[in-house]
């Protein structure tokens, strides 16, 4: 959807990173920057496609500025190559800021309320004590492989390393 809808807006190039936007490191993004040119137009789907909080969006623009390269989002109609644009950019972005802020402090009121109910979160242990032991002392008696301890109590390498290490 979004790619046809960029290409819609007649885009040459369209970069898609499989990352979550609300990583700042993505390869396509650094990509896209390197190829950008004075006079550009950037064009996104929406902003949070391009980063999720007011501080990334902000350094996008102070740098989309600096090599004078206007910023198009369809989904906002925003278009910073306009002082209007640039205004309307500044306050969608504090509001999908604000927007992410609120969810991270419902889910974690959420959360708070399960704990105080009594209701654990998380993954079920992989070990229960009995098979933690069992591994434990192969491991200390150093006469068994990782594998074998491994097929023993049916975990992978990685988890049974994360519990020795506990």
């Amino acid at each position: 959807m979004q790619t046809d809808a960029l290409t819609l807006a007649g885009c040459q190039k369209i970069f898609i990173d499989k990352i979550s936007g609300t990583t700042a490191q993505r390869p396509e993004l650094d990509k896209l920057k390197e190829q950008l040119r004075e006079g550009d137009t950037l064009v996104v789907w929406r902003l949070d496609r391009l980063g999720r909080n007011l501080k990334d969006l902000i350094d996008w623009i102070n740098y989309l500025d600096t090599q004078k390269v206007a910023l198009k989002s369809l989904q906002e109609s925003i278009d910073t190559g306009t002082p209007t644009g640039k205004l309307v950019f500044h306050l969608f972005g504090a509001l999908a800021e604000f927007e992410r802020n609120l969810i991270v402090e419902r889910t974690n009121a959420g959360l708070q309320a399960a704990r105080a109910r009594g209701i654990k979160g998380g993954r079920k242990r992989k070990l229960d004590a009995t098979k933690l032991k069992t591994a434990q002392t192969m491991y200390d008696s150093k006469k068994h492989s990782i594998k074998e301890i491994c097929e023993t109590v049916k975990i992978t390498k990685p988890t049974l390393y994360k519990y020795l290490k506990r």
